[in-house]
């Protein structure tokens, strides 16, 4: 089960992968959960993604509401 900073995370993350800053801690969950990876940009620096486990757990929890 993911605490609330984690799910907050993975919905950040969702909506605007660039451009926010996300506690480490959280990241590493959501990465051992392999609800995110992390992929090299052509920058050096490397971006968030969220995989079809993160996507598809987004989409159970919108259905629940």
């Amino acid at each position: 089960m993911l605490s609330p900073h984690e799910l907050a995370t993975l919905l950040l993350l969702k909506s605007n992968c660039d451009r926010i800053q996300v506690d480490r801690d959280d990241l590493d969950a959501l990465l051992k959960r392999q609800l995110v990876t992390l992929e090299d940009a052509a920058s050096g620096l490397q971006r968030t993604r969220i995989t079809p486990h993160g996507a598809s757990m987004l989409r159970a929890m919108a259905r629940v509401r």
